[in-house]
């Protein structure tokens, strides 16, 4: 039997958590698409039909700036991934009612309808004097964030819960003169967690998250890592719009059950990483993770995985 391997690993120690991290982006690798396609766009279509105020949001003003992504999207989608998008007349499909599968005041957006082209959720950041704001967004599978939270408000603001990046720390300053300083390349970064189930839209609220840092309850409650845990990788691009100069920040989820690794053939390898990773984080990040309670029993089935290879 064939086991499905992760895409990314990032975990294997090449992408540390809490650092920027970013790398440049050759763009033929911009958007991925891979058999998940379908079902991640229905989980799309869902989410606008039952919560649309909570996944879709923009500043009057943008709709030129959303346009030039749709733009690049679909150029993009065309030539890369000719297999899975195409043209049916004048409108650009990723499958069979796309555009169709957002309420009616969103189907003018075009942003929104961007987004039920590809399965990555899509920011766009506009500078201000107060720094880069976060200007329209369509975030349908947020990891541990509110979208109507972040909405309107500039980078270190954004960033404010995250140890070590809120204002007036050095990483925050180096990311608004990354923002800055981005050109004509496309740059991306991973991220990664670890989840108690396999839902794409997980959403935390600033209270929710204070909650969780001070009661530091499990996400495992039973104890079986083994049946539970899935690794949420996120795959973050940043480019600059060449007309407007703002900044698409995509972000792209995968989800694999730690299991999986079982399997790979650098389980060990990655097992360890991924321990002392674990290992490594101090007491703030791993609240803002929401792993205190989890930490140890994660790292004893990592342990566990190498020492088995």
């Amino acid at each position: 039997m064939t086991v499905r391997q992760p895409t990314h690993t990032p975990y294997d120690g090449s992408s540390k958590l809490f650092t920027i991290g970013l790398k440049p982006l050759e763009f033929g690798r911009w958007i991925e698409v891979d058999e998940f396609l379908l079902p991640h766009l229905a989980e799309k279509q869902r989410l606008y039909a039952d919560i649309p105020d909570k996944v879709f949001v923009e500043e009057d003003g943008t709709r030129d700036a959303q346009r030039e992504v749709l733009d690049l999207i679909v150029a993009h989608l065309e030539a890369a991934h000719p297999g899975t998008h195409r043209r049916d007349g004048a409108e650009p499909v990723g499958f069979e009612g796309a555009i169709d599968g957002l309420p009616p005041a969103l189907r003018e957006a075009p942003l929104a309808r961007a987004s039920l082209l590809v399965q990555e959720d899509l920011i766009l950041m506009r500078r201000d004097e107060r720094g880069w704001r976060l200007a329209a967004g369509s975030l349908c599978f947020p990891s541990s964030w509110s979208l109507q939270e972040k909405f309107g408000k500039p980078l270190q603001q954004i960033h404010q819960p995250v140890p070590g990046f809120g204002p007036g720390t050095r990483p925050a300053e180096l990311i608004n003169r990354m923002f800055d300083g981005l050109q004509g390349q496309a740059v991306e970064r991973f991220n990664w967690s670890i989840q108690a189930d396999d839902r794409l839209y997980h959403p935390l609220s600033n209270v929710e998250r204070i909650d969780r840092a001070t009661n530091r309850p499990s996400r495992f409650p039973d104890g079986d890592i083994n049946a539970h845990a899935f690794i949420r990788v996120e795959r973050q691009t940043l480019r600059k719009l060449p007309a407007s100069r703002d900044i698409l920040f995509t972000i792209r989820i995968h989800l694999d059950p730690l299991k999986v690794l079982m399997r790979h053939p650098d389980r060990a390898t990655l097992a360890v990483s991924f321990a002392e990773q674990l290992k490594a984080l101090d007491q703030a990040q791993l609240d803002y993770k929401g792993l205190t309670a989890d930490r140890d029993r994660l790292v004893a089935f990592l342990d566990g995985m190498a020492g088995s290879a």
